[in-house]
């Protein structure tokens, strides 16, 4: 199922305008899905902070998370960035049913600071998490999209940053729901037996990091367990599993 209606809406020809007015009045947060989000330069990026003023900051992702998410929900989050996704979740979920795992801990003022602006306190992990819970090498790249525990050959800094195994993560939690966006990860941690336990998974693929065919492997894995996909759009990909 793709869904295209989203794409259209961000190839607004006023994106354009609307970026450089938003630059020329020096406003320092925007508004997503209801939320209010930062885009002060002191904490976000310059290409992070263009996404979220345009709108397109993980879209895709924020879309299939409005579809699948109900109250009462247990979540869990892998990959938090600057804390938009995480935030909705735990709107959708309610209070206290988030926990979010971020990797990078240079992320943190920006997620308090966006946590702070919509007075929600989903819990947060400066944390990885891999399939055995050891330590793990993370390329910390100045361009948060590029983070990853592979190595991109791209300019980044080498950090070891300690990790929680998944399937304990998702059992202590009652998880029955994983979103997860962890820049190629997600192939290995897909593959956890915790995953039974689930009703949805939202999961942003990365085939141009690990190849088609792992990611096609990872897909009918999930398939083949049971999980049906519900969503795609673009590299995102909802599954969804009767409980």
């Amino acid at each position: 199922m793709e869904r295209q209606g989203m794409t259209e809406r961000q190839k607004s020809p006023f994106r354009g305008l609307k970026l450089v007015l938003f630059r020329l009045l020096r406003r320092t947060t925007v508004t997503l899905d209801g939320l209010t989000i930062s885009c002060d330069p002191s904490l976000v990026p310059r290409s992070v902070a263009t996404a979220l003023i345009k709108g397109s900051y993980e879209a895709p992702e924020r879309q299939l998370v409005a579809d699948a998410i109900r109250p009462g929900d247990r979540v869990v989050e892998i990959g938090t960035g600057v804390g938009l996704v995480s935030l909705l979740c735990n709107r959708l979920a309610g209070p206290g049913n988030v926990l979010s795992f971020e990797a990078n801990a240079a992320l943190e003022p920006v997620i308090r600071a966006n946590f702070n602006l919509n007075e929600m306190t989903p819990r947060l992990r400066l944390k990885a998490v891999t399939a055995d819970g050891a330590p793990v090498t993370f390329f910390r790249n100045e361009n948060i999209v590029s983070s990853s525990v592979f190595d991109r050959g791209l300019a980044a800094e080498r950090v070891t940053v300690e990790s929680e195994p998944i399937d304990s993560v998702l059992e202590e939690e009652r998880a029955t729901v994983l979103v997860i966006d962890v820049e190629g990860a997600e192939v290995g941690l897909l593959a956890a037996r915790g995953m039974d336990r689930l009703r949805e998974i939202i999961v942003e693929t990365h085939p141009h990091i690990v190849g088609d065919a792992e990611t096609e492997a990872m897909i009918a894995g999930l398939e083949a367990r049971g999980f049906t996909v519900t969503g795609r759009i673009h590299k995102n990909v909802r599954l969804t599993r009767k409980v």
